[in-house]
Formats: structure tokens, sequence, C-alpha cells
């Protein structure tokens, strides 16, 4: 009788058991069931935790780590940029996918197993997948972070007064393709969105042509000089030009450009239209005739050479030449000995038929300073890369390097004042200079042309002057100085 009660306990007891551990197994189950729908603990998408999280969970906080704004510091200034507006996309749906596949990707009962024994599971990192529009995202920084926030080079500035420049500051550019790596970064980044964008320094300017132009008109101003100035200037890097006409310190237009006496200067187009005609072989007698006109300016010399281009009508043939070239306001009528007849009377042209303003040209000689400038800047083109109009007009008879043998002829000009006067020593400058005194003995015409050879830069000046009552040396020789000086500093003006 006992036994039978003691076995109906023990048969008891263990339905209990059984039914517990039936009990806590499924209740183990459901829970497991319930953790297998949602992601490991120790799962990370992109970088972000997302253990415990349903997928439709794990998407939001995906969305709020990466459309969330980045921090952009530039200079002084702090943005904010919204990934999306700069080109940068998450793809959840493939990340999550990734993300459910190692979820549901190990067997069932082994998970079980491990959750029942309380096992930490493996780390699971699923990386980010996104997408980075780079041409996007470097059209809003330059629209958006560049165009606002760099400092641009300030230009060198005149100095009220006198012929020199303040130097310039150095500026601060974008760093574009630097710019576009880091912020790519920051935004593929679910903690470090935060970025300090880098810089170039860019050099600072040379000063403005317009600056300089306004600078030379100030110089003219100041100065004694209150008699009929015209100035034409060229970079010959790249062929900027400043022209412009003032009697006494008013400004004119310069178009047409004002007709002057030639005086010397017209022994340029002479000697040019010599080496067009009879070629730039030449003996030592003709060097030496040459030299003289434009080492000396010897105007006998200059006959001769006349002479050797035709003995009939050389003057005809030089303003010839000189009109293919497009040169309509220069011309020569006669020879330069006392009582040469004029063979171009009364000649007309565009600058000296202005009735606005009168110079009181020569009327055997004439040029305007824009086309005397306009023959030297192709002199230096023609002799440099073979360019420009004298080879276009004369193909078969002039070539490089009959333009620099005449370029070397004008450098034997030693005046070491006008244009020569405002360089530094040792500054190459071939140029012609010339005055002409009137009847009277009083010089009222004083010009200038010339090639100026500097480190920072070539460039022509072409400067006549007219006074009615004397053009005085001790005014317009400094005046000249200055004008070339200031040039010179343009083109060699000191930058940070």
């Amino acid at each position: 009788m006992r036994n039978r009660n003691t076995n109906t306990i023990l048969r008891g007891v263990s339905i209990l058991f059984l039914t517990a551990a039936l009990v806590l197994s499924i209740v183990s189950l459901i829970g497991y069931s319930r953790q297998r729908n949602n992601y490991p603990a120790s799962m990370t998408i992109g970088g972000v935790p997302v253990g415990g999280l349903t997928p439709v969970e794990a998407s939001q906080r995906l969305l709020e780590v990466y459309t969330s704004p980045i921090e952009v510091q530039y200079n002084d200034a702090v943005v904010h940029i919204d990934p999306g507006v700069a080109g940068f996309q998450v793809d959840t749906e493939t990340m999550l996918a990734a993300a459910d596949l190692s979820r549901t990707g190990r067997s069932f009962w082994g998970g079980y197993w491990d959750y029942l024994w309380n096992r930490t599971s493996i780390e699971t990192q699923i990386p980010l997948s996104s997408n980075l529009a780079d041409d996007r995202l470097r059209e809003y920084l330059q629209n958006e972070i560049s165009s606002r926030y760099d400092l641009p080079p300030s230009p060198a500035q005149p100095i009220p007064g006198g012929t020199s420049f303040l130097p310039g500051l150095p500026g601060q550019v974008l760093d574009l393709d630097r710019a576009v790596q880091l912020i790519g970064d920051a935004f593929r980044s679910p903690t470090n969105r935060s970025v300090a964008l880098s810089f170039t320094r860019s050099s600072a300017a040379r000063p403005t042509i317009e600056n300089l132009e306004i600078l030379l008109k100030q110089i003219i101003t100041v100065s004694r000089f209150d008699g009929l100035i015209g100035f034409y200037m060229v970079d010959l890097q790249t062929g900027q030009e400043i022209h412009f006409i003032m009697d006494n310190k008013v400004e004119i237009t310069p178009d047409p450009d004002v007709a002057f006496t030639a005086s010397s200067t017209i022994k340029v187009p002479i000697v040019t239209s010599y080496l067009i005609n009879r070629g730039s072989t030449l003996d030592t007698e003709t060097s030496n005739i040459i030299s003289r006109v434009l080492g000396r300016s010897d105007n006998s010399a200059t006959d001769q050479v006349l002479e050797r281009i035709d003995k009939n009508s050389s003057p005809l043939i030089v303003t010839q030449n000189m009109e293919a070239i497009g040169l309509k306001s220069t011309f020569i009528g006669g020879y330069f000995f006392n009582g040469a007849p004029n063979m171009l009377p009364n000649r007309l042209t565009p600058g000296n038929q202005r009735a606005d303003i009168f110079a009181d040209p020569d009327p055997y000689s004439q040029t305007t300073p824009s086309e005397m400038g306009a023959l030297l800047a192709d002199l230096y083109q023609c002799a440099q890369n073979g360019g420009g109009a004298l080879i276009a007009a004369f193909p078969d008879k002039v070539s490089s390097d009959t333009c620099q043998l005449l370029i070397d002829f004008m450098a034997q000009d030693k005046l070491g004042s006008l244009i020569q006067g405002g360089v530094p020593d040792g500054t190459l400058v071939p140029h012609k200079h010339g005055y002409v005194p009137a009847s009277d003995g009083i010089v009222r015409d004083t010009s200038d042309v010339g090639i100026v050879y500097t480190p920072g830069g070539n460039f022509v000046l072409s400067i006549y002057s007219y006074h009615p009552v004397n053009n005085i040396w001790d005014n317009i020789n400094p005046l000249f100085g200055d004008l070339t000086k200031a040039v010179y500093n343009y083109f060699n003006v000191t930058v940070q």
C-alpha cells in the first residue's frame, strides 16, 4: 500500500516537472522567436547600433543619423549642409536586406540553443551602402561655400602722387578637391559629422590695368606740363592697351587718334620699309648708315636710306607700306634735307582732320601715338613668334630675323632720357625719340616710342606731346620718365 502511494507521488512530481519544462520551453521559444524577429544585440548597420530593433525601427534610425546635417567650418564661417541637397543618399534597402539575411541565415535551433545558454551572439557589421554625386557636391561647394566665403586677393594699389604701387594681399581659395573628400567622409560617418575645410593661398593680384590708367592720368594732371599729350601702351603678353589724349590736363576722346608731328620717330617706318623692299641682308656700309639713322638720329643718313629704297618715290613707298599694315595716319611726304619737295601736299588722314583739337602737325611727316605703338608691337610679335601685321602683309619679304634686326638697331638709341629715363639702369629699351625745333628755334614737339623689356613683362610705349608755346624740356622730360616709371612698376610690382 505504501509503495503504491509512493509511486503515485513520484509520478505526479515527474509530470509536474515535465509540465514545467514544457512551459519553460514554450516560453523560451516564444521569447527567442520574438528576439529572432529583431536584430541581434551585437549588430551594427553602417556603423549604427541596431540591436533589438525591428527592420522598420532600424531603417528609421539609419535615416535619422545619415540625413542629419553635417557641420562645416571654413574660415570664420560655420555652415550646416543637408546631405541630400549636396547629393548624398543612403541605400537603406540594400543594407536592411543584408542585415535580414544575416539575422535569419543561421539555424533556428542552433540560435535557440545559444539563446537558452545565454551565449553572446557573434558581432555582425553590415557595411554602409550609399551614393555620393561628386559633381553635385562640387557644384554646391562652389555656389554656397566658395563663392560666399573665399577671400579673393586684393590687387596692388597705386600710391597717390607717386609712380609706385602698394603691394596687394594674398587671398584664400577653397581647396575643392580636398573639401569633396572630407565632406564625403563626414556624410558616411555616423559619429564624426563635423569638418574643418582647408584652403589654398593665392598670390596677391597685380594692380588692374584700370588702376594703372588712373595713375598715369594723375601723373599728367599734377605735372608742370600744360600742353597736349597722347599716350599709348600695350601689354605684349596680354594685348591689353591704354590709350588716351589729354589737352592741358583735360582728357579728350582718342578716337580718331590725334595726328602729331612724327619728327625722328618716322625713321622707324623708313627703316622698316627699307627692309621690306631691299631685304635684311645688309653690307657693312648699309649697316653703318642704319645705325646712324636709329642710333644717332642722323637726317642725312636717313635720306641715304630713302634713296636706297627708290630714288624717285621712296616717301610714297614708305607711306604705302604703312598703309598696308593698317596705319592710315602715318606718312612721310619728302626727304629730310632743306627744301625737299613735299610729294604728299595737304594729305588728309583720320588723325589730322579732327576739328576739336590741333597739334600743328608737320605737313611732311605725321603719325599718331596708337599707330606708332601698333608698329612697334607688330615688330615685337614678328621677332618673337613670326606673328603680327608685318608678316601678314609682306609674307615673302619679312621674317622674324628681319624684325629682330630692326629692334637691335633701335636699341642703339642711347639717349638716357624720356622713356629710357624712367627705367632702371641696364633695362633693354629699343626706342626712337624725336623733337623738332620750329623756325623760331623753339621746340614744340617731343616724342618717344619704344619696346621696354622687364622681368615682370614687356610692353610698348608711344608718347607724343605738343605745346603751342614751348615744350620745355625740364617739364616734358620728367613727365615722360614718370609715365614710364609707373608702367614699369605696374609690370614689376612686389606681390605677397
